[in-house]
């Protein structure tokens, strides 16, 4: 039996694990990118260009300039340990959240993450360029202009580096002019951030490729179905976005369009967290379909290489420096804390 003192401890942490939706801010939604007003869109990037220009404060990031660069230092460090592998969607969902915190906590941006609903584009007749996302006034900017970027070596770097998806500056939209300092790969060189938007792999991201995903019962062959579809959208963008990670044979059955881009992928491009929390998004989506067994389900391998052990609720969440790092168990459930939004 329990004592009182341990019952009233009980209590606490019940009710503390919960998010308050009647305190202001406490439970944020995040929205669809194209449905919010221009003045919010530029909130958002004015909140982004804010963490650019913010110095590096993690001396485990030396390779980082800025705080934007610390983020894209911790995921080139975390990149072999969280593809492929059954952590890819917790910690995806726990890394965007800490880069939500920072922009909220450091540059005073007051709203969410936004999401980029890219079937909407699939579906479209036309090139995936004629997404709002990439308008050179309200959005983030178009594709590279070809042969504006030389690579450099690739010595750092197991996997050779695909030429044609790195020589691409981009010159219109808010970015333009930025200077990267984290990546290629896992070089770490001063640099423009590249696009090489291409249609092809758009076929993938379709409305009726993610309603075939909802459809799906098991939580193994959603998670590798979804990563593959992940991947899709970075080789849609191309450049920074490129996907490195191929899909193990036969487990996927939504393809590839491209083999290896690079050996690693990066988040230097600001829209891999709007593309990630769009992924995010379709798995709450699945999450919601079943709650009673869907917010406590994670399966796969946590490794590649021998000892293979299969992930649990308990794996721990690596942010390093950039945050708090949580079991799997506290990103399941997106109204709970430490999470504490939902999708709109």
């Amino acid at each position: 039996m329990l004592s009182t003192t341990s019952l009233l401890f009980a209590i606490v942490f019940f009710v503390n694990s919960f998010c308050n939706p009647y305190e202001k801010n406490v439970v944020l939604n995040r929205d669809p990118r194209r449905n919010m007003f221009n003045d919010e869109k530029a909130e958002y990037i004015k909140a982004v260009k804010c963490l650019q220009d913010q110095p590096a404060v993690n001396p485990a990031y030396p390779e980082a300039e800025t705080r934007f660069d610390e983020f894209q230092a911790h995921y080139m460090k975390q990149a072999d340990t969280v593809h492929n592998l059954g952590q890819f969607l917790p910690w995806h969902r726990h890394f965007i959240r800490t880069y939500e915190k920072a922009l909220r906590n450091e540059c005073g941006y007051e709203g969410a993450t936004p999401y980029w609903d890219w079937s909407q584009d699939a579906d479209s007749n036309s090139s995936i360029l004629a997404s709002p996302v990439f308008n050179a006034i309200t959005g983030f900017g178009g594709n590279g202009v070809p042969g504006t970027y030389t690579l450099p070596s690739n010595n750092m770097t197991a996997k050779e580096i695909r030429p044609s998806a790195f020589q691409d500056c981009i010159h219109t939209g808010p970015f333009a002019n930025y200077t990267l300092n984290v990546g290629p790969g896992k070089l770490t060189t001063p640099h423009c951030l590249t696009r090489s938007i291409t249609d092809s792999a758009k076929k993938y991201l379709t409305s009726s490729a993610i309603a075939s995903l909802r459809k799906l019962t098991a939580f193994e062959v959603f998670r590798t179905q979804l990563e593959s579809v992940s991947d899709n959208g970075h080789v849609m963008i191309g450049g920074e976005m490129s996907s490195a990670y191929s899909s193990p044979g036969g487990k996927h059955f939504i393809q590839i369009e491209f083999f290896m881009t690079i050996n690693v992928i990066l988040a230097i491009d600001p829209l891999f967290y709007l593309h990630h929390a769009n992924i995010d998004r379709i798995w709450w989506n699945w999450q919601q379909l079943v709650p009673s067994t869907r917010f406590f389900e994670v399966s796969g391998p946590s490794t590649k290489t021998p000892p293979i052990h299969e992930v649990g609720v308990d794996y721990v969440l690596n942010m390093g420096s950039l945050g708090l790092s949580v079991p799997i168990r506290d990103t399941l459930d997106l109204l709970s804390k430490p999470n504490c939004y939902t999708y709109l």
